[in-house]
């Protein structure tokens, strides 16, 4: 295929070391001294670290998670003269590797600072006007799960219509972005079952029972 090249493999291989890395897991105990899967929701994203650690270690985890989805498609573009097929697939890769990191028996976070990352890179705009979505719904309806699944469900889009003036994105582009959309959402499966119970529990910095996004 032409998008392969020597270095693909090792470019995807380090996309999914990059988003296996548990900046939560480690946050958590430097900030809290404890295992941020035994406490809390028990997941390993931002959300639960800072229910659990304080803002600040939650701010760090999301910073964190965010930038190696976007280092992952940053170095497939360096090395690949910005080929969207490549970055495209690092990005999902480095998704997969937040999701299902090697290192915790494939049991990670549910991707959204990290898809952020991706997108930050691929569409700029696109991934802004998500992060703003995300940020009226979770501070409109103080459910994170909601703003999560909200952003996530908006990308595809967003994404066509603010790639680039005029032109739509390419089709890997397109279905790398739905993969990413309903892998997101696929996470939260337990999230929203619980909103349409009314059992979701608003966020708030303090210890919950609920699954955090």
């Amino acid at each position: 295929m032409s998008f392969v090249t020597p270095t693909t493999p090792l470019l995807l291989a380090a996309a999914y070391l990059l988003g296996s890395i548990p900046f939560g897991l480690i946050l958590a105990k430097l900030f809290a001294g404890s295992d941020i899967r035994k406490s809390g929701s028990g997941n390993i994203g931002a959300t639960n670290v800072a229910r659990v650690a304080g803002p600040a270690a939650g701010i760090l985890t999301l910073a964190l998670d965010a930038a190696k989805g976007s280092a992952a498609v940053w170095l497939a573009g360096r090395f690949t003269e910005q080929r969207s097929t490549v970055m495209t697939l690092a990005g999902i890769i480095a998704l997969l590797g937040h999701c299902f990191p090697i290192w915790l028996k494939f049991k990670g976070g549910k991707g959204v600072a990290t898809a952020l990352g991706v997108f930050l890179i691929l569409a700029p705009l696109a991934a802004l006007a998500s992060l703003f979505i995300f940020i009226v719904v979770s501070a409109a309806w103080r459910y994170v799960s909601l703003g999560s699944v909200s952003a996530a469900a908006s990308m595809p889009l967003l994404m066509y219509f603010l790639w680039a003036p005029g032109h739509a994105p390419p089709l890997v582009v397109d279905f790398g972005t739905l993969f990413a959309v309903a892998l997101v959402i696929f996470k939260h499966d337990a999230n929203l079952q619980r909103l349409i119970d009314g059992e979701e529990p608003k966020f708030s910095f303090g210890k919950s029972k609920g699954d955090a996004a």
